[in-house]
C-alpha cells in the first residue's frame, strides 16, 4: 500500500507530466499550424508514415493508443491534402496501406525543422541535457511497460 507521501508524489508526477505534455503539444501545434498548416497530430502521423512506410491505419492507431475511427479520419484529411496516399493491402483486402507522397515528404521535412527548433527552445531553456536524458529514459521505461502490457488502449 502506498504511503501518503508516495501517493502525493505520484499524483504530482501525473499532474506535471500531463500538464507539461499538453502545454508542449499545444505550443508545438501553434507553430506547426502557423508555419506549415499542420496540427501536431498530423505532423506526428506524417513522421510515422515516413518511418513506417506502407503501414495500416490500425498500426498507427495502436502506436498512438488512439481509436481507429479518429486515426482514419486524420489520415483522410492528410490524403485530401495530397500528403499521403492509400494503397490496397495485398495481404488483406479489408485494409489499405498508407505511404507519404513526395509532397508529404517535403512538407514533413520543412515542418521537422520547425518542430526541432521550437521543441529545443521550449525544453532547453529550462532543462539541462542530462535532465532531458534522465527524464527521457524514465518515460521510455514507463511507456515500454505500458505498451508491453497493452495498458491504456482505447476500447472498441
Amino acid at each position: 500500500m502506498a504511503t501518503k507521501s508516495t501517493s502525493d508524489a505520484l499524483g504530482a508526477f501525473f499532474d506535471d507530466l500531463v500538464r507539461s505534455e499538453t502545454r508542449l503539444y499545444n505550443a508545438l501545434g501553434d507553430r506547426l499550424s502557423r508555419d506549415h498548416g499542420l496540427a501536431t497530430s498530423q505532423f506526428e502521423f506524417l513522421r510515422y508514415f515516413r518511418d513506417h512506410p506502407g503501414s495500416r491505419v490500425a498500426d498507427v492507431a495502436s502506436n498512438f493508443a488512439a481509436g481507429l475511427g479518429a486515426i482514419s479520419k486524420g489520415v483522410d484529411r492528410l490524403e485530401a491534402r495530397g500528403l499521403v496516399v492509400r494503397h490496397p493491402n495485398p495481404a488483406d483486402g479489408r485494409s489499405s496501406l498508407v505511404s507519404l507522397t513526395n509532397a508529404g515528404g517535403d512538407v514533413l521535412a520543412d515542418a521537422e525543422t520547425t518542430f526541432q527548433e521550437r521543441l529545443s527552445d521550449l525544453v532547453s531553456s529550462t532543462l539541462r541535457p542530462d535532465q532531458v536524458a534522465t527524464v527521457g529514459a524514465a518515460l521510455a521505461t514507463l511507456r515500454a511497460a505500458l505498451e508491453r502490457d497493452r495498458i491504456g488502449l482505447p476500447v472498441g
